[in-house]
């Protein structure tokens, strides 16, 4: 592999030049190692930006706690903020690989983490903080959720087309796995004075002693490692840059609107459920202690995702989809049996083994709608540019940038669903004092999805999409 002196500042080795994973010989040679270099650094750093963006599912149960005074749609909304943030951000920061490399890009965004993680560590320990200081945090703890589109744009620009499934399956599956680490990790942390030398403890009503500051600050020397790992382990590829003005004609495409409300139905049911399960579940189940069982969710959704991308790339992204749409209606309905009525009945151990299958179908749905995302946007760049006359590398760098680009965006509206589930079930709650209503919404979105993947993916282009890729 040749690398590049272009920039006396930038080492050879970090800034490659020659890069073609589509060539079987060069990917065998020296391809995939550097491929799965970048992959192994990318998904801690992920990982802790997810920590990051889920941090108010567990704080936002705790703050009353210790001696704030919030009420139960503002502490939705404390859950719901840091998904807008996120949302919004993944799509300038679909364009920063293109702009300053992978390798810069995951450094930064990854070493600025630190500064909601500090700051909602002082606060919680004051209870003079305003609801409004704890939005401003709630925002900036978004910035870990927008690292997600940065990071799977990356990791496209790795792998060739036939491995892009499993790779970025694995990247975001296990990128995703901060959010069940954090649910499980901080609910420990906050019952131990770890970091006692720097801050005090917060006795509650029952008498017992918690550190809430910690569930922040656990994170702040993680970031500090990843940060550093990733600037002096990962690469930037020559081959990846591209203006903002390259990128911006991917949303002429009909295709990127419809695959991002089929990825809203999946991951913004992953990262919406992540953020108010807990919430949800105390409402329901005062008596029940959900801190103890709300990581399993996540868990499985983030494991299920990495399965999603293989298994697309076995049997087609289209295939895994639809059948996925149909267990998630089905599960969705099926959670109406399980809820108390008037504060009365409901049954938990059924509620939560409802609640895992949709964290484990909204996981596998993501890998899935992701695979597809990347085999239609790669064939459908590829084939136009190919009919204007363009050469085969010209073609593939411009369906390699038009898919990161694509990859992006969709997962920014993939992203309000972490904003809009919380605070549908919060308003459910407001108006009726259950959140069946916002339940019946999501259930006619998971079958208008379903008859979407049915009618334009798999019967109207099955020998241009779901054939290929079956037959892979």
């Amino acid at each position: 592999m040749s690398h590049t002196s272009a920039s006396p500042a930038e080492k050879p080795s970090r800034l490659l030049q020659d890069w073609r994973p589509e060539d079987p010989a060069f990917w065998e040679k020296t391809g995939h190692k550097v491929a799965s270099r970048n992959l192994w650094i990318s998904v801690p750093c992920l990982l802790l930006g997810f920590c990051v963006w889920m941090l108010f599912s567990l704080v936002s149960v705790n703050l009353n706690k210790v001696g704030f005074n919030f009420t139960t749609d503002q502490l939705f909304m404390l859950t719901a903020i840091p998904s807008v943030s996120g949302a919004l951000l993944r799509v300038p920061y679909s364009f920063m690989i293109p702009l300053f490399g992978g390798r810069r890009w995951t450094a930064i965004s990854t070493v600025f983490l630190i500064l909601p993680c500090a700051w909602l560590g002082f606060a919680v320990q004051d209870t003079s903080t305003s609801y409004n200081v704890f939005l401003i945090i709630a925002l900036l703890c978004g910035f870990g959720g927008a690292n997600f589109a940065s990071s799977m744009a990356n990791i496209s620009f790795f792998y060739p087309k036939a491995k892009q499934g499993g790779a970025l399956g694995l990247n975001g599956g296990l990128g995703n796995l901060g959010v069940s680490v954090m649910q499980l990790v901080a609910p420990l942390v906050i019952s131990l004075g770890v970091f006692a030398a720097f801050s005090d403890k917060q006795t509650l009503a029952n008498g017992s002693d918690m550190w809430l500051q910690n569930a922040a600050w656990i994170w702040v020397p993680f970031l500090l490692i990843g940060t550093i790992a990733a600037w002096f382990g990962m690469n930037d590829l020559a081959s990846s840059k591209a203006s903002i003005r390259q990128q911006l004609p991917v949303l002429k495409r009909g295709h990127l609107w419809i695959m991002s409300v089929l990825y809203l139905a999946t991951f913004g049911s992953f990262i919406g459920f992540s953020a108010g399960f807990a919430m949800l579940t105390k409402t329901q189940f005062p008596d029940v202690n959900i801190l103890q069982f709300a990581f399993f969710g996540p868990f499985f959704g983030a494991l299920a995702r990495s399965a999603g991308g293989m298994l697309s790339d076995r049997l087609g992204g289209v295939r895994v989809t639809l059948v996925n749409y149909i267990v998630m209606a089905i599960f969705a309905g099926l959670l109406f049996l399980t809820l108390p009525v008037g504060g009365v009945g409901g049954n938990f151990p059924a509620f939560f083994g409802v609640f895992m299958v949709l964290f484990l179908t909204a996981g596998l749905g993501s890998g899935s709608t992701y695979q597809m995302i990347a085999v239609i946007f790669r064939k459908l760049t590829t084939d136009q540019a190919k009919a204007r006359g363009a050469s085969d590398d010209e073609a593939l760098r411009e369906a390699v940038t038009d898919t990161a680009a694509a990859l992006g965006f969709i997962s920014s509206i993939g992203a309000i669903g972490g904003f809009f589930i919380p605070k549908a079930f919060g308003t459910s709650l407001a108006m009726t004092g259950s959140p069946a209503g916002a339940m019946k919404v999501f259930l006619v979105f998971y079958v208008v999805c379903a008859l979407i993947t049915w009618l334009v993916y798999l019967r109207k282009l099955n020998k241009g999409f779901a054939t290929k890729q079956a037959k892979k």
